[in-house]
């Protein structure tokens, strides 16, 4: 990839990472939107190395935004905080589920799933998740905060991430929403979302980075640490924006991303229609 091929996928994988509106059914069609002829020794070998670098941005960004939350989470360990301590167990009990599921399908669903039409179709599935999913409730606002979820929720939580495994579908709606459900205040909700996004993404990282640092292709390494930067600036100003939405937004506050969901993948789905 150039490097404004990289920036721009940079800019958008970190907006789309934390927004609910799936960042992997954004990366399959960006390069549709700007009609870029990849290299498939690229997408086959290297892409997704490429694309958990730039998450590891966002992970990184997720750290410093969270900063506070994660020093008392790790001092814990050594201190009397019970309160930091039980939202460590949450985190961890939220992160097993999708990270067994992820070892054992990811590759297999991303490459059943990664194409233009099956992501603008389970991207439009989204939005009416996100839409319903509010509402299930019958408009009543969630009173818990994190530390009130027992562990058996917080795993159910975590087990919705899985569904990001196919694009079009985000792991931060569905882990959001299925906060809702279990009762969390809508800030709640999206605070843990990012919490369980976190330790995921790192654990990606660990995998998948270093084969970007014994790469044939002369300075993807280099290109791809530029786009993690860039992603986690563009993060950065994401989950400000959605900490602030879903502070002031108790009811209705995914109707918006629901109806950016039906209008790209619907508007996907009759431009390859028509062009079929």
């Amino acid at each position: 990839m150039t490097i404004l091929q990289t920036l721009i996928f940079a800019i958008v994988q970190g907006i789309t990472e934390l927004f609910p509106i799936s960042s992997v059914a954004h990366g399959v069609l960006t390069p549709y939107f700007f009609h870029w002829d990849l290299d498939p020794a690229f997408l086959k070998e290297h892409f997704l190395p490429f694309l958990v670098m730039l998450h590891l941005g966002t992970a990184i960004t997720l750290l410093l935004y969270f900063g506070t939350e994660w020093t008392k989470i790790i001092a814990s360990i050594f201190t009397a905080d019970d309160k930091s301590r039980k939202l460590m167990f949450l985190i961890l009990a939220g992160t097993i589920p999708a990270a067994v599921i992820g070892l054992v399908l990811e590759s297999p669903l991303r490459h059943m799933f990664s194409n233009v039409s099956s992501a603008a179709f389970f991207l439009m599935i989204n939005g009416f998740i996100l839409y319903w999913g509010e509402r299930l409730g019958g408009g009543v606002r969630g009173q818990k905060r994190i530390n009130d979820l027992s562990y058996k929720q917080a795993a159910i939580i975590g087990l919705f991430q899985s569904l990001a495994l196919v694009p079009g579908f985000s792991r931060s709606g569905a882990t959001m929403t299925a906060g809702f459900w279990m009762g969390l205040k809508h800030e709640d909700s999206a605070r843990f979302s990012m919490l369980l996004a976190t330790p995921i993404i790192v654990g990606a990282s660990i995998i998948e980075v270093p084969k970007l640092m014994h790469t044939d292709i002369a300075g993807l390494f280099q290109i791809s640490l530029i786009g993690g930067i860039a992603s986690g600036i563009a993060a950065f100003f994401s989950v400000w924006a959605l900490m602030k939405w879903f502070h002031s937004n108790e009811i209705s506050a995914m109707k918006p991303f629901a109806w950016y969901c039906w209008l790209l993948g619907g508007g996907v789905l009759i431009s390859e229609f028509i062009l079929r």
